[in-house]
């Protein structure tokens, strides 16, 4: 056989171990990926309670914090339209220390917010900016690890075209067991 026969012989022989290899680490790789797939696919998210509550340590130290405490206390209401009128957000508290607390105020920074809490016993509110015609005093107990809502309203239209651009506001809780709790929110709000 000459030289350049055996050559050729030898590179087709080869073509097809290669070929072999690639096919089968394909095959692999593929098998791979599905299981994968199916062992993360199949794995069920862990159950969330409704108000976040559950990270939280049954009591806080009372130093620098407030026993009166919230999961989220921001929220963005990303873009909104004077057009389309108000827009709420409820946020979720807790009294994550050991005793009874009272909620003694709760107010906004500006009079385009309202809030209102919502405790087991019903809603009391609207509350809005000290001052300014609504009543801020409240006077609702929370024992240790209850939670509340607090649902904040905020109109986009009340400033007129001076209130276009981003804005942000504060409700700010007053208790008996610590410093203020303060939700915030911010909006960027157009025509």
């Amino acid at each position: 056989m000459s030289k350049s026969m055996r050559s050729r012989n030898e590179t087709d022989i080869a073509k097809p171990v290669a070929k072999g290899k690639t096919l089968y680490a394909l095959v692999a790789g593929t098998a791979i990926v599905i299981l994968f797939a199916i062992f993360f696919g199949s794995q069920k998210p862990p159950a969330q309670s409704r108000s976040g509550y559950e990270n939280l340590p049954a009591t806080l130290q009372l130093g620098s914090l407030s026993a009166l405490a919230s999961v989220s206390p921001f929220f963005d209401f990303g873009n909104i339209s004077m057009a389309a009128g108000n827009v709420s957000h409820r946020y979720w508290i807790k009294n994550a220390g050991a005793a009874p607390l009272t909620i003694t105020n709760l107010s906004t920074s500006c009079m385009c917010t309202v809030a209102t809490l919502i405790t087991p016993a019903g809603k009391k509110g609207p509350f809005g900016m000290t001052g300014h015609g609504l009543t801020t005093r409240v006077a609702e107990v929370l024992a240790p690890g209850e939670t509340a809502q607090v649902e904040v309203v905020f109109d986009p239209a009340a400033h007129g075209p001076a209130g276009i651009g981003r804005t942000e506001r504060i409700v700010t809780i007053g208790n008996d067991a610590g410093p203020p709790l303060e939700l915030r929110f911010s909006a960027l709000v157009t025509p």
